[in-house]
């Protein structure tokens, strides 16, 4: 694909680096780029500066601006229009664009690697971290990238990358949905991972989708341009059985006891540790799928063989699925079972999702800001109050969700401390039902945190003090990063 002389308009620079990195891209393909976005240039003012820093480094001629708003005869005049993947594929500016491209799909056009995608519900982001800690260890070639969702765009590295390179890619239901129609020069679809891993599918985004079933089908592109020389792998739940059956890849399914005979995937045991068998041809009843396996991937003994250590950094039980789900996806292109396990036993997590960031003599400050649905929340205060007293801080804005898993949970933690937003205002209801005291909704971060501490504080044992919001973050921040970010400034700023 030749841009060069392209008019090409990037809608949506944003603050994540897509926008960014899409611009970059563009100029160094020496196309004719206007970035338009309806936020401020005061807002957006650090993308600002990165891209006209970039434009006089290269030479380029600086790009032209349309901040504020949108103006239609751009999207007409574009030859090229490259969307942010939060908007909505309806809109009317989209409509009468003649060409309409991703950071990620300009990125499978061109790159060379051997690609791993994770999508799902709740998990994509520890699953997709864990399984590139797990490809960069011990290589004998080549190095590991990590992009995507997780907030790097992979025209970050795309320059770097050869066929002897390993991309993992987070992948968003908005991503996947945006690259549905995109194929490659073949003719075939353009996205095709050597590996598509789903975790667990959840009620989420109904504000943007009219249905689960319409959420759950741009999910589905993960694996809908894979062959037998690939691997898919996903839950015994519904709609991972659905997954398997539906994929034309070998099947790998991910479950919390043992598999039967005739059976390939993994599963974790009552100590915690994680185990897996691939059959190299599948049984006739096989209960998810009766495909038989290609010659193409690699020949495996049967036997069980440990992949997810019993001791882990990370803390709670979701965590360990989100191992296992990494692991079976290294494992089944060919990583071994030493590596994958010594990987996983060093692997200390990642930012905003249950990371531990500052201690005191008497308390533990979580962030777990990335947890934007109430099953997340739920599953951090699972992981947070089973040995210690647990002060949560949640609550935001709304995604037209049932927070009920939440409040319900909420029920083990001593203290709970909502921030305002439309989804607090479901939630003290449902507590005020499960007989759980609250304090807020704070409109202020900082008189949240005072709160919380003070509470810590009063306690006669050690305990944990967490953000999980299970909502979005809109209202008060930016993003759930910006949440996460702030979050853990204002703690520091309030316990040193």
């Amino acid at each position: 694909m030749n841009y060069t002389g392209m008019k090409a308009l990037v809608m949506g620079l944003g603050l994540h680096g897509g926008g960014l990195e899409s611009a970059r891209f563009l100029l160094r393909q020496d196309a004719d780029v206007t970035v338009t976005d309806l936020r401020d240039e005061k807002i957006l003012m650090p993308s600002i500066e990165q891209l006209n820093k970039f434009c006089s480094d290269l030479g380029k001629n600086p790009v032209r601006y349309v901040l504020g708003k949108h103006e239609t005869s751009d999207f007409k005049d574009a030859d090229i229009v490259i969307k942010n993947p939060g908007v909505r594929v309806d809109s009317p500016f989209l409509q009468v664009s003649k060409k309409i491209e991703t950071d990620l799909s300009l990125f499978l056009v061109f790159s060379p690697a051997r690609l791993f995608a994770v999508t799902g519900t709740k998990g994509k982001s520890g699953t997709a971290s864990a399984l590139h800690w797990i490809l960069s260890s011990n290589r004998k070639s080549g190095k590991a990238f990590l992009g995507g969702n997780i907030t790097v765009s992979p025209l970050t590295f795309l320059d770097e990358l050869t066929e002897h390179d390993d991309v993992v890619l987070e992948l968003s239901s908005f991503q996947l949905g945006d690259i549905k129609n995109h194929t490659a020069a073949d003719g075939s679809r353009l996205l095709k991972p050597k590996a598509a891993v789903l975790t667990p599918i959840m009620r989420d985004h109904l504000d943007r989708y009219a249905s689960m079933e319409e959420y759950i089908d741009d999910k589905r592109n993960i694996y809908r341009g894979q062959d037998s020389s690939c691997i898919t792998v996903a839950g015994e739940d519904n709609w991972g059985k659905g997954f398997l059956c539906e994929t034309k890849a070998r099947p790998l399914i991910r479950s919390l006891t043992p598999l039967g005979e005739g059976i390939s995937g993994g599963w974790i045991d009552a100590d915690g540790a994680g185990f897996a068998r691939i059959y190299n041809r599948e049984k006739k009843e096989h209960p998810v799928s009766e495909r038989e396996s290609s010659q193409s991937l690699p020949l495996f003994t049967e036997d069980i063989v440990e992949l997810v250590p019993q001791r882990l950094l990370t803390p709670g039980d979701h965590q360990r699925i989100n191992m296992l789900s990494a692991a079976l996806a290294a494992y089944g292109l060919g990583v071994e079972p030493e590596v994958i396990r010594g990987a996983l036993a060093s692997f200390t997590g990642i930012e905003h999702r249950l990371e531990l960031f500052h201690k005191t003599d008497k308390i533990c400050f979580y962030n777990d800001s990335a947890a934007t649905i109430p099953e997340a929340a739920a599953a951090c205060i699972e992981a947070l109050s089973a040995n210690a007293p647990l002060v949560l801080v949640t609550g935001g804005t709304d995604k037209n969700l049932d927070f009920t898993p939440l409040a319900k949970a909420a029920a083990k933690a001593e203290d709970v401390i909502l921030l305002a937003g439309t989804g607090s205002e479901k939630i003290k209801s449902l507590l005020r039902d499960n007989a759980v005291r609250f304090k807020g909704p704070f409109d202020d971060l900082d008189e949240a945190v005072r709160c919380a501490v003070k509470e810590a504080q009063n306690k006669e044992s050690a305990c944990n003090v967490a953000l999980s919001p299970g909502c979005a973050s809109f209202g008060m921040f930016l993003n759930e990063f910006d949440r996460g970010r702030k979050w853990k400034e204002a703690v520091l700023r309030i316990t040193n």
